[in-house]
Order: C-alpha cells, then sequence, then structure tokens
C-alpha cells in the first residue's frame, strides 16, 4: 500500500512539475517582463535629484491625462500630437498599445520624454531606430536640443531630447532604477 500511495505521489508531482514548465511561452531568450510606461517615468522622475529636477508636465492635452509636475499617460489616439510632442510617427504607433510622457514646462526642447510599450518585444529596436530618424530629421523652433538618447526598459522604449545634463540625470537615474535598461543610442542635435 506505501508502495502505491508513493508511485501515486510521484505521479502527482511529475504532473505539476510538468504543467509549471509548460505555460505561456515567453519567447525563450526574448522573454521580458511588461512594463506600464506612465511607471517607469515616474519611477525615473523620482530617480532624479532635487537639484535636477525642473518643472514638467506629463500626459497628453486631454483634461483626462495632463498632469502638472509628474508623467502622465500619452493618448495613442491623436497621431498628429505624438508626432509633433513626442516624435513617434503616425505609421509608427500600430507598433505600440501604451504611451507616457514627461515634459520640461518652460522649453520641450529643454526636455521632452516619450514611453512607448511595444505589442510585441521584437520590436524595440526597431521602434527605437524610427524614433531616432524621425527626431533627427525634425526642424527645430526655439532653441535646438543638444542631443538625444533612446534607451529601453524591458518591452518600452523611450526617447528623450534636451539639454545635456538632463539627458545624463535621465540616463543615471534610469539605470540605477532598472537593471534591464538599456542606452540603444546617443545622438547630437544639430
Amino acid at each position: 500500500m506505501k508502495k502505491i500511495v508513493t508511485l501515486l505521489l510521484a505521479i502527482a508531482l511529475m504532473l505539476s512539475l510538468v504543467a509549471c514548465a509548460g505555460g505561456k511561452d515567453n519567447g525563450g531568450s526574448n522573454a521580458v517582463e511588461s512594463k506600464d510606461p506612465l511607471e517607469v517615468l515616474q519611477t525615473v522622475w523620482s530617480g532624479f535629484g532635487e537639484n535636477e529636477k525642473f518643472p514638467v508636465a506629463g500626459g497628453d492635452m486631454s483634461e483626462e491625462n495632463s498632469k502638472m509636475d509628474e508623467p502622465g499617460v500619452f493618448s495613442l489616439e491623436n497621431k498628429e500630437e505624438l508626432d509633433s510632442t513626442l516624435g513617434l510617427p503616425a505609421e509608427a504607433v500600430e507598433k505600440v498599445d501604451a504611451a507616457a510622457s514627461l515634459v520640461h514646462m518652460m522649453n520641450a526642447n529643454t526636455f521632452t520624454c516619450g514611453a512607448f510599450r511595444v505589442k510585441n518585444v521584437d520590436d524595440v529596436e526597431d521602434l527605437a531606430s524610427i524614433l531616432k530618424d524621425n527626431i533627427l530629421k525634425r526642424q527645430w523652433m526655439c532653441g535646438f536640443p543638444d542631443g538625444l538618447v533612446i534607451a529601453s526598459v524591458d518591452d518600452v522604449v523611450l526617447a528623450v531630447f534636451g539639454k545635456t545634463m538632463n539627458l545624463d540625470a535621465f540616463k543615471v537615474s534610469l539605470t540605477k532604477a532598472y537593471s534591464s535598461a538599456k542606452i540603444i543610442s546617443e545622438s547630437p542635435i544639430e
């Protein structure tokens, strides 16, 4: 009788291990934890030192999403606003399922950051390239930003342009907050 009970327990253990291992396939080496773009920006902004912070606003122009002194959700509905404010061209909106923003209140060229969660993690590098190309080809008004940084945290792509000291504070806070953060590219804006 003990042998039968032991055998049944062993079978139950094997079945439970197989069931756990047979869960959702996250793509092997491409397995990443899905992130909320708003949470990523909130975490990065909270990591800025008090002497590094400046007046900011977040979100889009809607009453629901517009935020003062913090990041906010940016709707994917207005493709023209996504492009003009954050540099995400209309043809790339289909690649993302959520967005957030954080912008210097006095001059967007001093600091603007858009965070975009890709629908498919395999699109991170492609979206990064699209954002870089689109932002670098802009005609700038009210002064030039010093540079552009494209980064990622798992399935969130971040495009930030502005003054060097703000970009540096952003990179330090991002990489300190997220071990999976990756600086994809850094480009001067001329």
